[in-house]
């Protein structure tokens, strides 16, 4: 699937940067192994999970996050994080959004092993429990945001977490399918349960409201400078014009000390 987002009315939102600093590092890790796979598959048996093989290779319920099985395994999930992700590092700070992160993607690579441990054959690789532990994050801090399936289709996303999460509890009854709905539906498990944790969602609703005051200080204080550098502009073309008058202005001038004046207005009726 293809996301877009938007604000909802009465949700405090702001543009992201490109990429936040962990999602800069888990993106670029991501890749990094993906082309080393591709070049040597044999790096599937020793960092992804299976239930024969995490004795001794016990690293493999961290390393299987990283390894994909293909272009669009990889490409998809990398899209998403840095989509949905980008902003919860922003409000949470990049130390609490890894350990969101590794969380649950351990987790739910625990949970799946758990499902697996008389099935020796089945390897495990992929993001995706992280990625769904991150859209559940997304879904409980901004429940009433516009999400558009495909570009058409606009769904609160709170709705579109809930349809996701219904998908991967129903597709987890599919034995034949090839991908683990179960580490999915368990990725979004782990995340509700560490974020409904009393002490967890606590900080984290600290932490976005000083974010917000933060943004609105810095918004403030932008616009503080600018009327700030019109009021200059303004005073320098006045003090000209005691000197020489107002004809003495250039065309030029004239057109800034006008232009000047209204945005000058406008700044104080919308302090007012």
């Amino acid at each position: 699937m293809r996301y877009q987002f938007q604000s909802e009315y009465g949700q405090f939102s702001w543009k992201p940067r490109v990429f936040t600093d962990a999602i800069k590092i888990l993106i670029g890790i991501n890749i990094v192994l993906y082309i080393m796979r591709t070049l040597a598959p044999v790096l599937t048996r020793v960092f992804g999970l299976s239930a024969s093989t995490v004795f001794p290779m016990v690293w493999q319920p961290v390393t299987y996050m990283f390894i994909h099985g293909g272009f669009w395994h990889v490409a998809i999930n990398m899209f998403v994080l840095w989509m949905f992700g980008s902003e919860l590092e922003m409000i949470w700070g990049r130390k609490s959004f890894l350990k969101y992160y590794f969380i649950t993607g351990i987790g739910s690579g625990l949970i799946w092993l758990l499902f697996n441990l008389t099935n020796p054959y089945a390897i495990l690789i992929g993001a995706s429990g992280a990625i769904y532990g991150i859209l559940m994050a997304y879904g409980l801090m901004f429940p009433n945001r516009t999400v558009y399936i495909y570009f058409l289709f606009p769904v609160k996303v709170k709705w579109f977490v809930f349809l996701i999460g219904a998908l991967a509890f129903f597709s987890s009854f599919d034995t034949t399918s090839k991908i683990s709905n179960l580490t999915h539906l368990s990725g979004m498990l782990v995340g509700y349960l560490y974020l409904r944790s009393d002490q967890q969602w606590r900080d984290l609703k600290i932490a976005f409201r000083r974010r917000v005051v933060d943004l609105k200080s810095l918004r403030e204080e932008r616009r503080l400078e600018k009327r700030r550098e019109l009021q200059k502009e303004i005073d320098r073309l006045l003090d000209k014009i005691n000197r020489v008058g107002y004809e003495g202005l250039t065309e030029k001038e004239k057109a800034d000390l006008y232009s000047a004046s209204q945005k000058l207005s406008r700044e104080q009726e919308k302090k007012d």
